[in-house]
């Protein structure tokens, strides 16, 4: 998973806003105006973060998010529903379908950035660490060229009550 934010938004005025909001959250911002290429982004480069809205251009933002879920690892994908659409139907197929969080149209700048905040720190710590690699593992030691023979009564170290 990539450290950028991937933004898939129809609404030229409410992306940028998402994308000035979250710069202090990520270091890239990559942007999508429609459905099509919101998912062919997040295929071809998977983010640390997407926001999603759900009435997309080209293909509906329920299907991106399905398609997205099906992707090797799109699971690991944190995805933020951000939509206009704030009725109870929308917020309950957003959890049964895979999103990490939903967030309705207007919203708080500060509301925004908190809760990406929250989903890029869950997405890194629940990504898998990598394979290890022969080089990475630790070396297992050496055969002893003596072998360590137990400690004897007379070569144990004495307690105090046994000096006494």
């Amino acid at each position: 998973m990539g450290e950028h934010i991937l933004v898939i938004e129809d609404s030229a005025p409410i992306r940028r806003l998402v994308e000035i909001c979250l710069r202090e959250v990520g270091p890239t911002i990559i942007t999508a105006a429609d459905g099509p290429s919101g998912l062919q982004t997040a295929i071809s480069d998977p983010p640390g973060l997407i926001v999603l809205d759900i009435g997309l251009p080209g293909m509906h933002g329920w299907d991106v998010l399905a398609e997205i879920r099906r992707q090797p690892g799109g699971d690991q994908i944190p995805v933020l529903i951000l939509t206009a659409h704030a009725n109870e139907e929308d917020r309950f197929r957003s959890g049964t379908d895979g999103a990490d969080a939903f967030m309705t149209k207007p919203f708080d700048p500060t509301d925004l950035v908190s809760l990406a905040t929250s989903l890029l720190d869950r997405g890194n710590r629940e990504a898998p660490p990598p394979p290890a690699t022969p080089e990475a593992r630790p070396a297992a030691p050496a055969p002893s060229a003596q072998p360590e023979s137990p400690q004897t009564p007379a070569s144990r170290p004495a307690t105090p009550a046994a000096r006494e």
